[in-house]
């Protein structure tokens, strides 16, 4: 098969297109044959080499975490997918023709969803989603500032937050803020904006996507016995906090959570916006266009 294969960290040029082996449904595993992966932060952070504490790669690798296709074939004990069948996940070394997985995370695509575009969804909508259930543990009637709220991890946990009947507050920065209105949230702030941050009162928890020294300030807007969410990892002042709940997330796969999401996204109750669908062969570009940022959603790489 060909592949997008690291062989050590790097710049997006480090990234090569090569002849691969075809990897082998085992025991438990499904073989996709891949119609989509999306480009991901964790993918230009494996690549460089600054998530190899988390994240190693074992080169030559194959990256990517995103994925949607055609079920090719099935191992053994795998009873619930069948040749034919559409599906996604998000799983491993997706940055390629083919790619197998745990039969265990994989889910169908609903009717009706385009196999392509779904390659979209899995990692954001599930990170999304944990960072809600699992790290704030929101519950209704609760105040919640969602950071980072224009990107798809924040469009899908200020979705989660508002379904779970939370009052939701947007964080972007001042050019976004026209944006953010559009998402569903009940306010917006921006977190650019030292005056409006000073004037936002405590609340009940923060689900943050963005970390860095906007985390650190935020951290002090949170309650006593409140709880601050991240998908990047502590403040680093979090100690000077005590009172204040760390619930760090890293997304796991979860077929039942994949597909309520996706299917409110075919809904049209919740947008993922894709900027553009380019070759796998281009996957350096892709990765430099994203993580140069100012795009208007996702890319997809298509093999």
């Amino acid at each position: 098969m060909k592949a997008v294969v690291l062989h050590k960290y790097g710049g997006p040029d480090e990234l090569k297109v090569e002849e691969w082996d075809d990897p082998v449904a085992g025991e438990g595993q499904v073989l996709i044959k891949i119609s989509s992966v999306s480009i991901n932060p964790i993918d230009w952070k494996m690549r460089s080499g600054e998530a190899k504490q988390r994240f190693p790669v074992e080169f030559p690798g194959i990256i990517g975490r995103d994925v949607s296709g055609i079920v090719r074939a099935v191992g053994a004990g795998v009873e619930n997918f069948l040749p034919g069948d559409k599906v996604f996940t998000f799983a491993d070394h997706t940055y390629a023709e083919l790619c197998v997985v745990k039969a265990s995370d994989l889910a169908k695509i609903s009717e009706g969803l385009d196999v392509v575009k779904a390659g979209a969804l899995p990692l954001v909508l599930l990170t999304g989603t944990q960072l809600i259930r699992l790290g704030a543990k929101i519950q209704s009637g609760q105040t919640v500032l969602v950071t980072g709220a224009l990107g798809a991890v924040g469009r899908t946990a200020v979705y989660v937050a508002r379904k779970a009947g939370a009052h939701v507050i947007a964080g972007v920065r001042k050019s976004q803020l026209d944006e953010a209105k559009k998402i569903g949230a009940d306010e917006v702030i921006a977190l650019d904006d030292s005056d409006a941050v000073a004037k936002l009162g405590f609340l009940d928890a923060i689900a943050d996507t963005v970390g860095g020294e906007t985390a650190q300030t935020l951290i002090g807007k949170v309650k006593q016995g409140g709880i601050f969410a991240t998908v990047t990892g502590p403040p680093q002042n979090a100690s000077q906090h005590p009172t204040v709940q760390i619930g760090a997330v890293k997304a796991v796969p979860n077929p039942e959570q994949l597909v309520e999401l996706a299917e409110d996204v075919l809904a049209g109750k919740l947008e993922i916006p894709i900027d553009r669908m380019i070759p796998l062969e281009d996957a350096g570009k892709g990765q430099a266009a994203a993580e140069k940022g100012g795009l208007g959603g996702k890319i997809l790489l298509i093999p």
